[in-house]
């Protein structure tokens, strides 16, 4: 299986997962297991972004440091930070 189809199949999962907690919350569900699932859901997007991270890492900022385009360098680094200090924020 390639990294795209990985990728997807987990973005699809997480869908999965968000529709079974809509389905509870409709169905009243005992709220500890709706935590319970929206806690491996937030799980799931974690290892989702590593993955997406990863991959942006290995193909588009590789490609920019490697380039001798100073601009083109500062604007991924600028981009990492920008995500990371979201993230940071939470």
């Amino acid at each position: 299986m390639d990294e795209k189809t990985a990728l997807l199949n987990r973005a699809r999962s997480i869908q999965g997962h968000m529709g079974a907690v809509t389905r509870m919350l409709e169905e009243d569900a005992y709220c500890i297991d709706i935590i319970k699932q929206t806690q491996a859901i937030e799980k799931a997007l974690e290892k989702l972004n590593a993955l997406i991270l990863e991959r942006h890492l290995n193909a588009c900022v590789t490609t920019a440091i490697r380039s001798n385009k100073a601009a083109e360098r500062e604007r991924v680094i600028g981009e990492l930070m920008d995500v990371f200090q979201m993230a940071s924020k939470k």
